[in-house]
């Protein structure tokens, strides 16, 4: 993978219960120049948003306790703070077109299934950023 630099200066959350997968997601980002918070479950994530607006959010769907699609859809209700609209993307092993319908129709912008080429999550991470109306 050769860094672009295309997400430098981003603030991603990323919300993954696997420490490899995580450690992998976090690397490849930082890497390419954004700023990763990682953190292993929902309800972590709902502390970290209280203290930071992310411009990005990447969850797996199957978390323990609160999964990635009831964390989405109380993130979205979170209007006050604009969380609706940042972009987030369903990074999950689950791939068949059922989960992709319901991680869409949840409120993730993507839905990208596991294992991810490290070239193509930064292009679908940058993507997604710019074709948000900021």
């Amino acid at each position: 993978m050769e860094p672009s630099g295309t997400l430098a200066g981003l603030d991603i959350l990323v919300i993954e219960d696997d420490n490899d997968t995580r450690f992998f997601i976090t690397t490849v980002l930082e890497m390419d120049g954004a700023r990763v918070i990682p953190v292993i479950s929902a309800d972590a994530a709902h502390k970290v948003l209280s203290e930071l607006q992310p411009d990005v959010l990447i969850s797996d769907i199957g978390l323990p306790g609160e999964d990635g699609y009831t964390f989405i859809r109380k993130f979205r209700a979170l209007k006050s703070n604009n969380c609706g609209r940042v972009p987030a993307i369903a990074l999950t092993a689950y791939a068949d077109p059922e989960a992709r319908i319901r991680a869409l129709e949840g409120g993730f912008d993507t839905h990208v299934s596991k294992p991810i080429d490290p070239d193509e999550l930064v292009e679908i991470v940058a993507n997604l950023v710019a074709s948000c109306n900021w």
